[in-house]
């Protein structure tokens, strides 16, 4: 497992762990981010370190330090 900001633009990868608060994982879980769920990060953004991702066929922008708390098997 590796986080989800280490991954390559355009790269996939299936969802496994969440490492955050409750309130937090809860709201991930509502966007459609379960463990299972296969994600692919489309890009990162240097202004205010976001990266983008696509799950379930929605784009959903992350922190880059809430993505290093999403734990990903790689493709």
């Amino acid at each position: 497992m590796s986080p989800l900001s280490q991954l390559q633009p355009g790269s996939t990868g299936t969802l496994r762990a969440l490492d955050c608060s409750r309130s937090f994982r809860r709201r991930l879980m509502e966007l459609g981010l379960l463990p299972g769920t296969e994600v692919r990060l489309i890009r990162r953004v240097s202004v205010g370190d976001l990266v983008e991702i696509e799950c379930r066929g929605c784009h959903l922008s992350l922190r880059l330090s809430e993505a290093e708390r999403l734990f990903v098997d790689p493709a």
